[in-house]
């Protein structure tokens, strides 16, 4: 059984930024793609950024050059450190690992965080 636990979310002025994290248990992260998604009030979920299996991270282009996800494989944990941080960032942000090779599409993605708020204040 796979878990995966965010942490880090919280409330933040606009051109702030947070770090956030999801801390892997059950399997190592080496084994899967490690996305991060955003789902916003009353709209749908929507990419933001994923890493794995040593390819180059893919970043929605609404959050690149802002946002970088890396991985820590001693720690089993992946990261998503937000910068330049606008309004239209806050969302419930959660982590998820994909067994396959399909970055994008959430609904490859076979175990999820619960997911951690993020709020932009201006």
């Amino acid at each position: 059984q796979v878990q995966l636990v965010e942490s880090g979310g919280g409330l933040v002025q606009a051109g702030g930024s947070l770090r956030l994290s999801c801390g892997i248990s059950g399997r190592t992260l080496r084994n899967y793609i490690m996305g991060w998604f955003r789902q916003a009030p009353g709209k749908e979920r929507e990419f933001v950024a994923a890493i794995g299996r040593g390819t180059d991270p893919y970043y929605s282009d609404s959050m690149k050059g802002r946002f970088t996800v890396a991985t820590d494989t001693a720690k089993n944990t992946v990261y998503l450190q937000m910068t330049s941080l606008k309004r239209e960032d806050t969302a419930i942000y959660y982590c998820a690992a994909n067994p396959g090779s399909a970055v994008f599409d959430s609904r490859l993605y076979v175990f999820w965080g619960q997911g951690t708020q993020v709020t932009v204040s201006s």
